[in-house]
């Protein structure tokens, strides 16, 4: 490992088993041209199977491993790796989302401003399928390439930076923070702070493409979202909430439709888009609805297993496409 001073940066990057799981990210790292100054964080479960890759870990500054047990909760996961970095700012990665070489640059460049969290521009890592592109602009479209940068008022989650000393002040409370980070982005602008989009760091995220996997996905994530913004909600407003979660639809339909028109998608995209898109956030409105009503119950244990090894969820098309390009 190279000897620079204090790492910038700690990436934290996160694997229910091990190396190869993460190596296609690893090797985006190992390509920044800012690698000498950033902390891998690899948090693992188990970590004894990991280090087959460990002479391709030389390049960065540091590297550390957390061993967390059985990985039931990504958010407690990436809490675990947050309390373990030294440096002054962490970025999340994920095994499925391949950043490119100036990322960290970039989002260590933007830090020296006054911003609490720093998030990148998100690009179509398989852009072959309309499923794919729906999950993406559901999850993601406020940021979809290209976009302008700035002020905003909330970023990608399980994709942004942060100022770790502002993470840590939540103590405990930091995993339940994590489980759906829009909460956290609007509780930082509650408290005064200020987050920025840096359009020059960008990341190709990896989307599902088969129809069953998106429909319980959406699911999934809409309850998380709704169980975890509701969390200290009254009865009254769950119950307002969850009433109004059949609305969900038709509000965000206009939105994702303006987002994948701005990102200039192929014509045929937009033309086969609108069923699926329906049936895609029918499926978010109905976890919503459950998730203000009933909590997010287990659902970020069912999320978290789900959120790996993706090519279980690519169509056969992607799985055949991404293969000829590595």
């Amino acid at each position: 490992m190279t000897d620079n001073g204090s790492p910038k940066m700690s990436v934290i990057i996160l694997t229910p088993d091990c190396y190869e799981t993460i190596r296609q990210t690893m090797n985006c790292l190992r390509a920044q041209t800012a690698r000498d100054q950033l902390e891998i964080i690899i948090v693992a479960s188990p970590a004894s199977r990991l280090f087959d890759g460990e002479m391709e870990l030389a390049e960065f500054n540091n590297v550390r491993v957390v061993e967390i047990g059985p990985m039931n909760s990504t958010a407690v996961a990436r809490a675990a790796g947050v309390r373990q970095a030294t440096a002054p700012v962490v970025a999340f990665a994920e095994d499925h989302s391949y950043p490119d070489s100036h990322w960290a640059k970039t989002l260590i460049a933007a830090h020296r401003g006054p911003w609490a969290a720093v998030g990148p521009a998100m690009c179509n890592a398989n852009p072959y399928s309309t499923l794919s592109w729906i999950n993406l602009a559901i999850e993601y479209g406020p940021w979809l390439h290209p976009v302008s940068g700035g002020s905003v008022d909330h970023l990608p989650g399980h994709n942004s930076s942060y100022k770790r000393d502002l993470l840590l002040a939540y103590g405990s409370q930091l995993d339940a923070m994590l489980e759906a980070e829009s909460v956290l982005h609007w509780e930082l602008l509650a408290k005064g702070h200020q987050l920025c989009l840096e359009p020059a760091a960008r990341t190709y995220h990896l989307n599902y493409s088969l129809r069953l996997a998106t429909i319980w996905l959406r699911f999934l994530g809409g309850r998380l979202f709704a169980g975890s913004r509701a969390r200290s909600w009254s009865l009254l407003r769950r119950l307002l909430y969850g009433a109004a979660s059949p609305l969900i639809p038709i509000v965000r339909l206009h939105r994702v439709l303006r987002d994948l028109r701005r990102a200039s998608k192929p014509p045929r995209v937009l033309r086969h888009v609108l069923p699926l898109l329906g049936l895609a956030l029918a499926s978010d409105a109905a976890g919503e609805m459950v998730g203000y009503l009933l909590g997010s119950g287990q659902t970020m244990r069912k999320l978290s297993d789900m959120e790996f090894h993706r090519h279980r969820y690519l169509s056969e098309n992607d799985r055949q496409r991404l293969t000829s390009e590595l």
